[in-house]
């Protein structure tokens, strides 16, 4: 691999710039995927073309790619059969009987988020197909709810005691302290780097405020004011990933709440019996209990089996209750499929651009200008900064852990000279590093996904997301600038970075609204009328 140096920077720079300024995140990311690709290539545009469509077809025919991008067209499929149906509007119906204003949709989006920890992906699916009906009918905007469902998707799954990312995470300690010939079991490292995830802590608990307080800043005050006054959930112009109501018109009249619930069980059931099963089922259960199924269990086959059991119990539910001929629900079907079709080119191109960063170097260059760092307390501060810009840069949480953590340990574990607070604080800003960047970066699967089951303009969930993220990120600063100068108790860093948290959310949205003369930054609760 060549040393670019600071122009390892470009690909995913071109692409996040290009993506924010011309609202084309297609044409972003292909440019982004296409320098790095000229890059590798000396220089050379025409070579450079070949190597780009070289990473992108990799990337399509890659084992666990190729998986989420046909989950993603049966998710299509399953979403365009139960919309059409009158299922979604059924299920809606009867929800807002108990879910008649905008706070308690808000919340009921952000407890089901938490609800649902199990896993990223099935998360975002679960989440934003269920609300998108009912946030709808209670004038929460697109970007509020993307930013609900994104907000507990990664943070979630990457804090949950049994979840598919705990197996990949303790893999990661486990291998460095073999290495370093530490005695402490990696699962309990695991356990005590938890209460320093500032990021992902108060990412989840800022959605509580934000939904419970009705008060709000930067671009989302905007969206959320929009949709509580005109009912416009989404602005004028926008592109929404998903047009299922533009796609597959009107859903039929008289539909029925089975049409949306078995589906959706159907989709988590066989979701989890298909990781039970990938992952070695009631052996591997015996000697390495739960988190040993989760951990060698395979996701992406575990979703492709609940995305299709999905789409086939809808397509007989829709016969059986002699809602839709085999005809109109088979045109569902193509139709869902057809709206995957700009979210899964998206997709394809986020996961190219890491083939680009990771050829010419970004993650190396950014780990190597921080090489010089020696007070052991100023270590989780500078590891969280480097995972921060590098999941941003390239858009996934996973890749950043595989590389900050052999470095991080070491680091942690020889200036400090214990397996103690030094330690887990660095384990623990590794990953809320890393889940910054797959919760808000536009090239990050999760913020695509999220935006494309939220029914959400894309960039508009992005734009609308990035300043409460950075709420959460700098509370997290803070807290380990705090550690840094000697406070290493998290039991007294978490209430400090709540205290500071609440008082962030107040002051801009105080003043957010006082600059466009909305009191307070607080949107008026909308009532669903009878």
């Amino acid at each position: 691999m060549a040393d670019f140096g600071v122009l390892s920077l470009l690909p995913p720079l071109v692409a996040i710039i290009l993506a924010i300024w011309t609202k084309r995140v297609i044409l972003a990311l292909f440019a982004g995927v296409w320098i790095g690709g000229v890059m590798v290539s000396g220089w050379n545009p025409i070579t450079g073309t070949t190597q780009t469509l070289d990473w992108i077809v990799g990337n399509a025919i890659d084992d666990w790619n190729a998986k989420i991008l046909l989950f993603d067209f049966l998710i299509g499929a399953g979403v365009g059969l139960i919309y059409k149906s009158g299922g979604a509007m059924a299920i809606a119906r009867a929800l807002t009987r108990t879910v008649k204003t905008s706070r308690a949709a808000s919340l009921m989006g952000w407890l089901l988020g938490v609800l649902v920890f199990f896993d990223d992906y099935t998360n975002t699916i679960i989440v934003g197909n269920t609300m998108r009906p009912i946030t709808d009918r209670t004038r929460v905007s697109r970007e509020m709810l993307a930013y609900i469902d994104d907000s507990t998707a990664a943070p979630v799954a990457g804090l949950a005691l049994v979840s598919t990312w705990i197996g990949y995470e303790v893999g990661l300690i486990g291998d460095s302290f073999k290495d370093l010939g530490v005695s402490l079991g990696p699962y309990a490292a695991w356990l005590s780097s938890v209460p320093y995830r500032f990021y992902s802590i108060f990412a989840i608990i800022l959605v509580f405020l934000v939904a419970y307080t009705h008060r709000h800043y930067g671009a989302m005050l905007h969206a959320e004011y929009r949709a509580r006054t005109t009912g416009k959930v989404i602005r004028d112009g926008a592109k929404p990933l998903m047009t299922t109501e533009i796609d597959l018109g009107m859903p039929k009249e008289g539909g029925n709440v089975h049409t949306f619930i078995w589906p959706i069980l159907t989709l988590v059931f066989v979701t989890l019996y298909g990781m039970w099963i990938t992952g070695g089922g009631s052996e591997t259960y015996a000697s390495d209990g739960l988190m040993g199924v989760l951990s060698n269990s395979d996701p992406a086959l575990a979703l492709l089996w609940g995305s299709f059991a999905m789409v086939v119990v809808a397509f007989f539910l829709v016969l059986g209750f002699k809602i839709m001929t085999i005809e109109e629900a088979e045109t569902a079907i193509v139709q869902g499929m057809k709206q995957m079709i700009i979210a899964n080119t998206i997709l394809l191109l986020a996961w190219s651009i890491k083939s680009a960063t990771d050829a010419v170097g970004t993650a190396d260059y950014v780990v190597s200008i921080a090489s010089g760092v020696l007070s052991p307390g100023i270590v989780p501060l500078v590891i969280f900064l480097i995972a921060m810009f590098i999941s941003f840069t390239t858009g996934t949480s996973w890749g950043t852990f595989s590389i900050m953590m052999p470095i991080a340990i070491p680091l942690a574990y020889h200036l400090s000279g214990q397996a103690g607070p030094v330690l887990f604080a660095s384990i623990g800003a590794v990953f809320a590093g890393g889940i910054f960047g797959d919760h808000c970066s536009p090239i990050s699967d999760t913020t695509i996904m999220s935006s494309m089951f939220s029914g959400s303009d894309h960039i508009d969930h992005v734009t609308t997301q990035i300043p409460y993220a950075v709420t959460a990120a700098s509370v997290g600063i803070v807290l380990y600038l705090l550690f840094a100068i000697g406070v290493r108790t998290w039991a007294v860093l978490l209430p400090i970075g709540l205290i500071l948290l609440v008082a962030a959310h107040w002051l801009l949205s105080e003043w957010y609204g006082k600059k466009y003369g909305i009191p307070h930054g607080k949107v008026p609760i909308y009532v669903v009328e009878e």
